[in-house]
């Protein structure tokens, strides 16, 4: 049934709503002298070593990259301890992701994300590493996806007045009159198209191409 509802988003939705190509960069990103052609199957290495020696300037890089697609909520700058450079993380807020009819949003890139976004409410956020290295920095992308855990859908009637013995009682101190009781978030592994996104802004904002990454 799923299947079926998904198969029917992709045939209504028109030409003017696509999210465009996979790994395709956001409008408002420089790109250098025109637009880089879409590349859906190459596949970049992560992490991913930028030749940045300075650790300022790469986190500055990084953090600009990032900050484009989900807003940060924690930045710890790559330092120098002593005669050691330590690591740096970025972290991001976790936010609602974009539906399909949302295209002007960049936090998903992939069209049959989009369509799981539209059918289910779920979030992403992002931990970016930056590790230094002998002649630049290595960086690790990692993006998250999380399923919203609901005591049921939002607009369902069927057995809301039924007794339910498949969880446990669980008390909301303080409930938000009018709002769904959310139980919280589940984990649904890694959005590796936006991670590979991420990587090639990157990568095109410090001037190099990339190694591609050989997918067996």
């Amino acid at each position: 049934m799923r299947n079926a509802v998904i198969s029917l988003l992709i045939a209504v939705v028109p030409a003017g709503c696509s999210v465009g190509p996979e790994y395709s960069y956001a409008p408002e990103c420089p790109i250098g002298q025109g637009a880089l052609p879409a590349q859906p199957v190459v596949s970049y290495s992560n992490p991913i070593f930028i030749p940045i020696a300075d650790p300022h300037c790469a986190w500055e890089n990084v953090v600009d990259v990032v900050d484009d697609y989900f807003r940060i909520e924690r930045e710890e700058p790559v330092r120098l301890v002593g005669n050691m450079l330590t690591e740096g993380t970025v972290t991001t807020v976790p936010e609602i992701s974009p539906t399909i009819f949302e295209p002007w949003r960049h936090d998903t890139v992939d069209t049959e994300q989009r369509i799981e976004n539209t059918l289910q409410t779920m979030r992403r956020r992002a931990v970016v590493r930056v590790i230094p290295a002998q002649g630049g920095h290595w960086v690790d992308v990692a993006v998250f996806k999380e399923l919203e855990d609901v005591v049921r859908p939002e607009h369902a009637t069927a057995g809301a007045a039924t007794f339910r013995y498949d969880s446990t009682l669980s008390g909301i101190e303080n409930p938000e009159i009018g709002g769904p009781i959310t139980e919280g978030w589940i984990a649904k592994g890694r959005d590796v198209s936006m991670e590979q996104h991420i990587i090639a802004h990157l990568l095109n904002r410090c001037g190099q191409v990339g190694t591609p990454m050989i997918v067996r």
